[in-house]
This record gives structure tokens, C-alpha cells and sequence, in this order.
């Protein structure tokens, strides 16, 4: 029955010159682009809007990444179930337009608190991107190119990550600039985002097939779908175990390297990226070997997780800056955003296909509740000790943890709802 779904989808959306789905590839693939600049170009110039705005602690600074991915994860389980019931376009338009307002507003913002307003609205509109983007691509892609493509689509968040660091870093620390204008050109790419939705994603109407597949309460997400599979539960375990130590990365790299490791102008935005450089070629050659070794999926993803916590803390171990650039580039190589991709294809596959959205929205709720904590607990940290690196070290625990369970989760093979097996006999 997949096939068949896939098949009509193809048949339905197909246009002239390019196929759908790699228009849909191209178009996450800027998506990503787009919310990783935002994410990111704050960062590497958090001391100098500590000083411009007033601000006297680093957890204050740290509200700033901690209130965006809160509004961001609240914003998961209902965005994929409301693009499950109403459509997907019909959920990422509208958060986009909130996502550029919200930039906006952090652009003008005179004080912290309207400043936290911003990241509030900018991650309440980033939060409809997630379960709805990946429902469209697995829809759309066909099955033994979906974790390569799926890398490809990640990769655009390493793009953004790229722009956000070094622009920031060389337009505000190197040149001089203000920081505003950049939140404004931001904005801008935003708004042109929301026009490539609108003209790429085509929702298809529903068909007879697609009446009988809704109303088979085995392909739709519920209660049991989402926590009855103990694979599923690993899922999420691990995935907050990765966010976790990657958001604190992503938030306090550039100001560890500054503050702590003499890191200077353009250096600290290149150094803090090479972390999303070298998480594009690892992205793409796991993902292409997990599509080639199904049934090694969780295989692949457990030793990326172990090396990457092992490079985590290399980096912060060693005192020479040299060797610290080696292992961040290991890190990206096999950390988060190699993970991803494998991990949700993996995810898709065990998921009801009528609640991809719903179901993608809470793995990547679980995820995202990391992105919550870690920059704020990093900042208390830094506030008590004077450093972040007991930071470090609590993130590559909670990572070996979550690698622990999810092993643990997949010890057994046969699944405990048994999608595999009903789809192999559809």
C-alpha cells in the first residue's frame, strides 16, 4: 500500500521540468537555511548585546535561546496534528509570517525583554516547520532515496549555521556594524520563503484509496502509535540526549571560544562553524549508508552518538586551539546532523503514514525540550563556576545515556506494533 501511495503522489504532483519531490528537497533544504541563520547570528555577538542592552549575568543572556526553543517545542505536538487534520501548507505558511515578525521584532528590540518577546514569536513560527516540512518530503521522496535526501534537506541548516557565525562575526566584530540590520535582512529572507511555499508545496487532494487508508485507526497516530512501541520511546530518549549537547554547542560555543580560549573577531564565527561545514559531507555519506544497510539503521546511529561524544569532550579537554579545531570538526562530522537523517527515516518507518506530521512533531518535541535547558542551565553554570566547561561535560553524559537506552530499546527486534511486518505484506 506505501507503494501505491507513493506512486499516485508522484503521479498527482509531478511537474514539467523537475520532479516534485526534489523541488521539495530544494525548498527545505533553503527552509533550514533560513531558521539556522536566525538561530545562529545572534550568538557569536552575545557579549556585545549583553553590554549594549544592560545586562549583568549570562543566564539572563541565556533566556534569550531558552525562551525561542520553548515557544519552538510547545509548538510541535499541535502544529503536526494540525497539519495532520487540516494540511500542511496551511500550518507552515502562517508560521512563517509569525517567524518574520518575530525577527523583526528582535531587530527594533531597546531592552532584553522585548528582545525575549521576539524570540518568543520567532520560535512559535519556526515550530510549525518541523513535522510538517518532514511529512511533505517522506511523502514525497521515494523510499530508497528518502535518508540521503533527507540529509540533503539537513544540510541546510549547516549552510545557515555558516552564514549565521561568520556573517555576524565579521559584519559586527570584525567591521563594526550593528547587529539590528541583520535581524532585518533575515526577516526579508523569510518573507521570501513563505512565497516559495505558497508556489512549490502542492497539497493533494484526497482520493478514494486515501478515505480508506484514513480510516484504518492502525495508520493514524495515537496514544499507542506515539508510546506503545518501546522504539519509539528510545527514539525520543536519544534525540533529546543529541539536541541536548548540540544546542549547547550551537548557543555558547563562540562565547566559550572568545572568553576561554582567546578566540578573536572573524575567528570565533569561523571556528564555531566549522561544527555545521563538516556535518554536511558526514550527513550525506551515513545517510546514503544507512539507505544501503537498512537493517543496520540503529547500528549506524549508536556509533555515531558514542564518537561524537568522545570528540565532544576532546575538544574541550586538549589546551592546545589546534587540536580543539580537529575534534569540533569530528564532532560535526559525526554529531547531531549526521544522526538526524537516520534517525527520522528510522522514525517514519515504525510512524502510521496518515500521522507523520503528529508523529514527527512529538519525536522532535521530545528533542527540542533539550534546546529548553541547555542553554540556560550552560549560562548557570557559567555564572557559578566562571566557566562553561562543566557544561560540556554534563552534555556528553546526558549524550552516553541516551545512546544507552535507545540500545537497550533495540535489543529486541520484533516490533511491539508491528508496522514492518504490515506494510511488507501490503
Amino acid at each position: 500500500m506505501e507503494e501505491h501511495l507513493q506512486g499516485q503522489m508522484k503521479k498527482d504532483v509531478k511537474q514539467s521540468g523537475m520532479e516534485y519531490w526534489k523541488k521539495i528537497v530544494i525548498l527545505f533544504f533553503f527552509g533550514w537555511t533560513v531558521i539556522w541563520t536566525y538561530r545562529t547570528v545572534l550568538n557569536p555577538i552575545l557579549p556585545d548585546i549583553k553590554g549594549e542592552l544592560g545586562v549583568t549575568s549570562d543566564a539572563s543572556m541565556g533566556l534569550i535561546a531558552s525562551v525561542f526553543f520553548f515557544c519552538y517545542t510547545s509548538m510541535q505536538i499541535p502544529s503536526g496534528f494540525l497539519a495532520d487534520k487540516f494540511g500542511r501548507k496551511v500550518v507552515l505558511i502562517p508560521g512563517f509570517i509569525l517567524f518574520s515578525l518575530g525577527a523583526l521584532t528582535v531587530g527594533f528590540a531597546p531592552s532584553l525583554l522585548l528582545l525575549l518577546v521576539g524570540s518568543a514569536f520567532a520560535g512559535l513560527g519556526q515550530g510549525t516547520y518541523y513535522g510538517p516540512a518532514y511529512s511533505i518530503s517522506s511523502l514525497a521522496i521515494p523510499n530508497e532515496k528518502r535518508g540521503f535526501s533527507t540529509a540533503i534537506i539537513n544540510s541546510g541548516s549547516a549552510l545557515g549555521m555558516g552564514i549565521g557565525f561568520i556573517g555576524s562575526s565579521y559584519l559586527v566584530k570584525g567591521l563594526g556594524f550593528s547587529w539590528r540590520p541583520l535581524l532585518f535582512v533575515t526577516s526579508g529572507l523569510i518573507i521570501i520563503m513563505v512565497i516559495a511555499f505558497a508556489k512549490v508545496i502542492k497539497e493533494r487532494p484526497k482520493q478514494s484509496t486515501d478515505v480508506e487508508v484514513e480510516k484504518s485507526s492502525e495508520d493514524k497516530a495515537s496514544v499507542k502509535t506515539l508510546f506503545g512501541d518501546v522504539r519509539m520511546l528510545g527514539a525520543y530518549v536519544l534525540y533529546f540526549a543529541t539536541c541536548y549537547g548540540y544546542y549547547m554547542i550551537v548557543t555558547w560555543l563562540p562565547s566559550y571560544l572568545q572568553l576561554e580560549r582567546g578566540f578573536k573577531g572573524v575567528a570565533i564565527g569561523f571556528a564555531s562553524s566549522l561544527v555545521a561545514f563538516a556535518a554536511v559531507p558526514g550527513a550525506l555519506l551515513f545517510s546514503k549508508m544507512a539507505d544501503k544497510l537498512k537493517n543496520k539503521k540503529i547500528t549506524i546511529v549508536l556509533i555515531l552518538e558514542i564518537i561524537a561524544a568522545v570528540t565532544l569532550f576532546l575538544t574541550v579537554a586538549v589546551q592546545n586551539n589546534s587540536l580543539l579545531l580537529l575534534f569540533l570538526i569530528m564532532y560535526g562530522f559525526f554529531g547531531k546532523l549526521a544522526v538526524d537523517p537516520i534517525l527520522i527515516s528510522y522514525v517514519t518507518e515504525i510512524a502510521p503514514k496518515k500521522g507523520y506530521s503528529t508523529t514527527l512533531g512529538f519525536f522532535n518535541f521530545f528533542g527540542m525540550m533539550s534546546s529548553v535547558v541547555a542553554p540556560f542551565v550552560t549560562g548557570m553554570i557559567s555564572d557559578a563556576t566562571g566557566s562553561k566547561i562543566l557544561g560540556f561535560y554534563i552534555a556528553i553524559i546526558i549524550i552516553l545515556f541516551g545512546t544507552g537506552v535507545m540500545f537497550l530499546a533495540n535489543l529486541k527486534k520484533s516490533p511491539a506494533l508491528g508496522y514492518e511486518q504490515s506494510r511488507r505484506d501490503m
